[in-house]
């Protein structure tokens, strides 16, 4: 969808929405942006939009809801910001694992210390999940008291990339 430049310095509000069913999910994304009122460009400078964004669908067969505001300096149209929000919530999803389950926050390394442990603890997941463990969780409890397990895992061959 293309938007008129004009149109951007109107008040009129700004729609997208996007569908994404899979992986035990049918969700639904609805952004709505409006241009900041001059009182909120004066406190946070260069604040272009007010953004909502609410998530709706079944998780898991169990119905939510969720709502989120925010300010972008972005200028882009709805559907580019739309989907700019998603990749960020997919990212921070991620990085919510690595910090409940492996406590990386907490870490104390610096430097090369934490990349080399973070590039460790992406390995982890990643054979977790390539094994077939949907929870890391799980799969941590799993293993984490059977080195036979864990030496399993490590020479498991995936499968060839279908590309």
């Amino acid at each position: 969808m293309l938007i008129h430049a004009d149109a951007l310095h109107t008040q009129k509000p700004f729609v997208a929405t996007d569908h994404d069913p899979g992986h035990g999910r049918d969700i639904t994304w609805t952004l709505r942006a409006k241009e900041a009122p001059e009182q909120i460009r004066k406190e946070w400078v260069g604040t272009s939009w007010i953004v909502e964004v609410v998530t709706t669908g079944t998780r898991d067969g169990k119905p939510f809801n969720a709502r989120h505001f925010f300010l972008t300096s972005i200028r882009t149209p709805p559907e580019a910001l739309l989907q700019l929000v998603k990749d960020r919530w997919s990212i921070d999803g991620w990085h919510w694992i690595r910090d409940t389950q492996l406590h990386e926050d907490a870490q104390r390394y610096r430097g090369n210390g934490a990349a080399v442990m973070g590039c460790f603890r992406t390995i982890a997941l990643n054979l977790l999940r390539l094994v077939g463990f949907r929870s890391i969780r799980s799969g941590m409890q799993r293993v984490s008291h059977d080195i036979t397990v864990m030496f399993q895992i490590t020479r498991r061959v995936p499968e060839p990339w279908p590309g």
